[in-house]
């Protein structure tokens, strides 16, 4: 593939085929190339309802919205009115976490590349007025610090959520408001949709989870998370056009279809670039900028972002040097399959770059020290417990608890191998099909790992 006709024969002949098999109720699908975006859709946006996945079908984005949210606040840097180092509260006074030092240091770059250093999975519900995200602060002001500002990425919903807050305050209207006026309007889309409000507009896809008596996937009980977590993925949704027009303007150096200037581009070029590396972990990429993800770097690089709600999986991969952009959106079913055999063979064929595959169970045995890794880890979602058995062999038991329990989490008992001398593997998927890895950091005075990290950084608490 290297035209727009070719990756529209592409889809023609093998999109709607990769859904079925994929077991996915419907999906949609846009690629930008040479300034020409082609779209498609298949499959059903419910399977109670049966209506069709059309390519004006709306889908929930889930935490690609977090680049959305990076952009607006990026513009409020444009303009003067922040800057990204110093301290949130000199903008944001209401912020507070359980440590009144880290409180006090943290700043926006702190929360934009994930490295704030208190728990993020909090999704509380305050409800469905304008004031959802200023009652979440509330909430926020609780939470435990589990490493120092700056220190290690831990990727963190809330500190988007309190970005949101920033964004209402300095522009002073609400998050929704400020997202339409500031990034939809200039930019002249016509599908995004902040909230179910909107959605119903439109042909909206519903999440699904599991199958039923009859196999066939069973649409979620409810559309959305809670609405005070919108800056961070809870709700958002649009066309995969839409969504690839976005990320056409950060191709284009800021500027709109129309060229109506609406990022500058330094704030561009500052949103991909390094700002930390990650440990070695399942289905992320190398490091992570401001907002943006960092898959892969050198020539050429690829960024992106990829959200799951309530049954809804999108993801978003760019590769700017190739003038490309890869949106997929799905309800439903076998995604992770599905991305590789679409995203992946796209960007592999139009770029001519290998996206990093998912890690694997070593097919030989890694030799590994469970001494300074077995122990018991918790947050306000998991309780963790690393042990070994008579036999040598390495298991985590998790237990959810708080919020991971209302939402359906469910206790788990996996067997861990070696990948490498500071990580374990799950030996069977557990996530969307992945096998999640296990990276375990710091050092505390009796030669133990202080962390265990797997995309969250979870304290020990033996």
């Amino acid at each position: 593939m290297r035209t727009p006709d070719d990756i529209a024969a592409f889809l023609d002949a093998d999109f709607a085929r990769l859904v079925s098999e994929h077991g996915v109720p419907g999906a949609a699908v846009a690629v930008l190339k040479d300034g020409v975006i082609v779209d498609r859709a298949a499959g059903v946006l419910s399977t109670a309802t049966g209506v069709d996945a059309t390519p004006d079908s709306v889908f929930q984005i889930g935490s690609i919205t977090k680049v959305w949210t990076t952009t607006l606040v990026m513009q409020l840097v444009d303009e003067g009115l922040l800057d990204l180092d110093a301290p949130l509260r000199q903008y944001l006074p209401a912020f507070r976490v359980a440590d009144e030092a880290a409180a006090a240091t943290i700043t926006t770059r702190h929360l934009l590349s994930h490295v704030g250093g208190f728990e993020g999975d909090i999704f509380t519900d305050t409800g469905r007025g304008e004031d959802a995200i200023e009652k979440y602060l509330e909430h926020v002001a609780v939470l435990p610090q589990v490493f120092a500002p700056g220190q290690i990425f831990s990727y963190n919903n809330a500190a988007f959520t309190v970005l949101g807050r920033l964004i209402e305050v300095l522009r002073g209207t609400h998050w929704e408001a400020a997202l339409t006026e500031h990034l939809a309007a200039p930019l002249g889309l016509t599908s995004v949709a902040p909230s179910a409000y909107e959605a119903i507009l439109f042909r909206a896809a519903v999440g699904h989870m599991g199958e039923g008596e009859d196999g066939a996937p069973t649409p979620a009980p409810v559309w959305a998370l809670a609405k005070s977590n919108e800056p961070a993925g809870s709700m958002l949704a649009m066309t995969a056009r839409d969504l690839v027009a976005f990320a056409k303007m950060h191709l284009d150096g800021g500027l709109a279809a129309d060229g109506t200037r609406v990022l500058s581009e330094e704030s561009v070029r500052a949103m991909q670039e390094r700002q930390i590396s990650l440990p070695r972990l399942t289905g992320m990429g190398e490091a992570w900028g401001l907002g943006w993800e960092i898959f892969v770097e050198g020539a050429p690089t690829v960024i992106g972002h990829d959200g799951g709600t309530i049954g809804q999986s999108a993801f978003l991969r760019v590769v700017p040097e190739a003038g490309l952009v890869v949106a997929l959106l799905t309800n439903g079913g076998d995604v992770m399959g599905l991305f590789g055999d679409v995203v992946k063979t796209i960007v592999t064929d139009v770029a001519g770059v290998e996206l990093p595959g998912f890690p694997t169970v070593p097919t030989e045995e890694v030799p590994v020290d469970a001494a300074p890794l077995v122990g018991f880890y918790s947050n306000s979602t998991f309780d963790m417990t690393v042990s070994v058995d008579d036999d040598g062999r390495i298991w985590l038991d998790s237990i959810p608890k708080g919020i991971a329990a209302e939402m359906g989490e469910e206790a788990e008992h996996v067997q861990l191998v070696g990948l490498d001398a500071d990580s374990l593997i799950a030996v069977e998927p557990t996530m969307k099909e992945m096998h999640v890895v296990y990276a375990f950091l710091g050092e505390d005075g009796d030669g133990r790992r202080t962390h265990m990290h797997y995309g969250r950084a979870i304290s020990r608490a033996d």
